[in-house]
């Protein structure tokens, strides 16, 4: 459609040379527009997602794993064993032993860059994984019974580079810390909230955390968003019981 209206505007302005630069634009922005509308996602600044092959997504997550288990300063076997434990329910034992392979390299790798693999990620996947992502790297760090300032730092810095908001991410690091006001925290609202505003947080949280969203991805990030899920409501729970709601 396009490529002849711009022949006939080309023609009209610029005479014959126009009407043919007029059809090869036309023509681009035809199939632009077939195949998802990105020209105008770009017109507007809407970002149009990159596909990633599962091979590299692994890759990727695999190597910001090894960056929190390092984080401290030390390799805990623990945090070892859950991110292998995640992989094997992922793909099966012989893939995972594949994986891991990999991963014992990673570990040893000095060079990795969080906010290159972070920013590859970010283009790439759907805010709803990237929020997974980082449930899964709390975790890895809490694995060995707590997670550490150090831990929480680098996390904290793989969030920003994935384009995470800070209340999301404070949201997801109060699902692993215990304070008076976590459940508050986690529902993305200040204690001196009312009632009502509490129900629509509670509304809010419940339609961007809902393992619906993640229904694309394999059983276990499927497994950590329910996880996710069941926080927010006990957090819900919580308020409730203590306002008496």
């Amino acid at each position: 459609m396009f490529k002849w209206i711009l022949a006939v505007l080309g023609y009209m302005y610029f005479r014959f040379g126009g009407a043919i630069l007029g059809f090869i634009i036309g023509s681009v922005i035809d199939n632009w527009t077939r195949s998802g509308g990105g020209f105008f996602q770009s017109i507007f600044g809407q970002q149009q997602e990159q596909k990633v092959s599962p091979g590299d997504f692994e890759l990727n997550l695999l190597s910001l794993c090894s960056l929190v288990i390092k984080a401290d300063g030390k390799v805990s076997q623990t945090e070892m064993d859950y991110v292998r434990s995640y992989f094997v329910q992922a793909y099966g034992k012989e893939r995972a032993n594949a994986t891991f392979r990999t991963f014992n390299e990673l570990i040893k790798d000095r060079q990795l860059s969080a906010s290159r693999i972070s920013g590859y990620l970010a283009a790439r996947t759907r805010y709803p994984s990237r929020l997974q992502i980082i449930h899964f790297l709390f975790g890895i760090a809490q694995a060995d019974g707590r997670v550490s300032e150090a831990e929480a730092r680098i996390i904290r810095d793989i969030s920003g580079y994935l384009q995470i908001s800070r209340m999301d991410f404070e949201s997801l690091k109060a699902m692993f810390f215990k304070s008076a006001d976590n459940a508050y925290k986690i529902l993305e609202i200040e204690k001196s909230a009312t009632d009502a505003e509490v129900k629509k947080a509670y509304r809010q949280m419940v339609k961007k955390y809902h393992p619906d969203k993640l229904g694309h991805m394999d059983e276990a990030y499927r497994k950590g968003a329910q996880e996710k899920f069941n926080k927010v409501q006990e957090a819900y729970e919580q308020i409730q019981k203590e306002r008496g709601i």
